[in-house]
């Protein structure tokens, strides 16, 4: 049997013969050619946004490329909504001739506390995973924030909420604001921010390559002020003198109304018109009603702008969440909605 001194001096002996190898290992074999080497563009993030009731977080998107597996893991908290962007990104991919490799793709949102939701995801993944790709460089541009929804052919559709978002993106002083083409219109409402519109993956992968020259080439579409579609006026009224001299002091001084009366007594009648005889909009207060019809997704594409008092006109069958808003993700109501 071995004594405890022996099986010291065999250890011993064999780290000493270990530490010698690796002496002359790194004496005939240079340094650097140990080194392992770095994958290009293996990792990218872009910056994108949430809405969260009426207000907009900035969401970081991360693609890191790796060996192994192929699959497509998205984590940070996203929805079934935000789930499914993995394949519509790999399929519009696939049919504009982009092809993705057999790699391991993990899709990070960041910050993981705050629930994503919505498909305005799709164009920033697809943006992270070409620079991933190195199909385009990221590094060109500082600070771009991105927002979209990518079809199966690889155009890229209007999602809701793009004022707000634009707006964010001042905030946040970034240098580009890409959003869809059909929502470009209501994101060059904010004069002091770049807002660049994209049709398709085509159009996103010019812009990256050359950001001036598409901003000089960019079509703007055309901008109509959205007008009332009915011809309203408080002269209308016949009779309802008290009912009318309530209304005046309310559109005045900005008070609250209670029509109370029997139907067909008037009582929709004078608040229809009343928006009539209150002063117009600024464009703050239209900017700031707009805010909220875009996150509603009530605003239409060439006249984004609302420019007059809302009215709005519920049904009496209409639940308190229907009213006052709310939900999960809270959306506004129709107190919201009425707001000015």
């Amino acid at each position: 049997m071995l004594t405890n001194l022996q099986v010291k001096s065999k250890i011993s002996f064999r780290v000493y013969i270990f530490l010698l190898s690796l002496f002359f290992i790194f004496k005939l074999i240079p340094l650097e050619k140990l080194k392992l080497k770095k994958n290009r563009q293996q990792l990218e993030r872009i910056l994108s946004a949430a809405i969260c009731g009426m207000d907009v977080n900035s969401v970081l998107v991360e693609a890191d490329v790796s060996n192994g597996l192929p699959s497509f893991t998205m984590v940070g908290f996203p929805s079934t909504q935000v789930k499914e962007a993995s394949d519509r990104v790999k399929t519009a991919f696939k049919n504009y001739d982009l092809q993705m490799p057999p790699k391991k793709i993990t899709v990070n949102l960041a910050p993981a506390d705050l629930r994503k939701e919505g498909s305005g995801f799709d164009l920033p993944i697809a943006t992270a995973l070409l620079g991933a790709f190195g199909v385009i460089n990221l590094s060109n541009l500082s600070k771009v924030m991105i927002v979209g929804e990518i079809s199966l052919h690889g155009e890229i559709y209007s999602v809701k909420g793009i004022l707000p978002i634009v707006i964010h993106s001042r905030k946040e002083k970034c240098e580009y604001c890409i959003v869809p083409y059909e929502n470009l219109n209501e994101g060059r409402l904010v004069k002091d921010v770049k807002v660049i519109g994209v049709k398709n993956l085509r159009d996103l992968i010019d812009f990256f390559n050359d950001p001036i020259k598409y901003e000089e080439n960019q079509i703007i579409p055309e901008y109509t002020y959205e007008k009332k579609d009915d011809n309203l006026d408080f002269f209308d009224i016949c009779g309802q003198e008290n009912g009318k001299r309530a209304a005046e002091i309310c559109a005045s001084g900005f008070h609250n109304l209670l029509l109370i009366g029997p139907p067909g007594g008037g009582k929709t009648m004078i608040s229809k018109r009343l928006p009539t005889i209150m002063p117009p909009l600024t464009f703050e207060e239209s900017l700031e009603l707009t805010n909220i019809y875009s996150i509603a997704g009530l605003l239409r594409p060439n006249s984004p702008l609302i420019s007059y008092r809302p009215f709005r006109s519920p049904h009496h069958s209409a639940s308190p969440q229907s009213l006052a808003g709310g939900g999960k993700n809270p959306r506004p109501g129709e107190i919201t909605l009425s707001h000015r």
